[in-house]
């Protein structure tokens, strides 16, 4: 029996600004690599630990893929990943059926995540109180793809893993970290691209997906 829901943040109940920060980011900075090598990389330097500035946060992807960065494209990735989180706003469905999940489940919020923009969109929009957890991969240290990201939750929380269910927009970061943790996955494709079942199109389809 399901007693928990766990959310990812970015892309599942929030829609970014502008099209995929982290995918302009490797554009911007010319990065080489296929996505999958080069974003966890990139989510590591930049979202495990709690910077002072959107600057230090840039300066530590570029230390980790040994780039220097001109004046112009640091101005650029800040003003680019500033405009993403002011922008950003909650799929239109997600207020009311978090609401009416919350009577019936305790929700969980995980997310590989800056120290700022997560915050200022949690409380832009009243989101923080519909969660009775929140795990920032920049206040926990790790990104979710780490085997102990998902262990700490449960932990803390004092939860199984057959307690709960894992709803994300990533198979690789939010999918495939689920099996790993033993949670069952169900993916969230508002765009209908990707393969993989269970599958929803948005928060109003996944009471009959906890109801089977």
């Amino acid at each position: 029996m399901v007693k928990a829901i766990i959310f990812d943040f970015w892309g599942t109940l929030v829609e970014n600004g502008v099209w995929s920060p982290i995918k302009q980011v490797q554009q911007i900075l010319q990065i080489d690599l296929p996505f999958s090598d080069y974003v966890s990389r990139m989510e590591e330097a930049m979202m495990t630990k709690k910077c002072n500035s959107l600057r230090e946060a840039f300066e530590a992807v570029c230390t980790e893929f040994k780039i220097e960065c001109t004046e112009a494209k640091m101005e650029e990735l800040i003003g680019m990943w500033n405009k993403s989180w002011m922008l950003a706003k909650p799929y239109e469905e997600v207020l009311e059926e978090l609401t009416t999940l919350k009577e019936k489940y305790s929700l969980i919020l995980v997310s590989n995540t800056d120290t700022f923009s997560i915050s200022q969109v949690l409380d832009k929009f009243q989101l923080r109180g519909l969660f009775d957890h929140i795990f920032l991969s920049c206040e926990v240290g790790l990104i979710k793809t780490d085997k102990k990201f998902l262990k700490k939750v449960l932990k803390e929380t004092k939860l199984e893993a057959e307690d709960c269910v894992l709803v994300g927009d990533s198979i690789h970061s939010d999918m495939e970290a689920a099996k790993e943790a033993g949670i069952k996955g169900v993916l969230i494709d508002h765009k209908q691209r990707q393969h993989f079942h269970p599958k929803i199109r948005n928060l109003k389809e996944l009471s009959s997906i906890l109801d089977q």
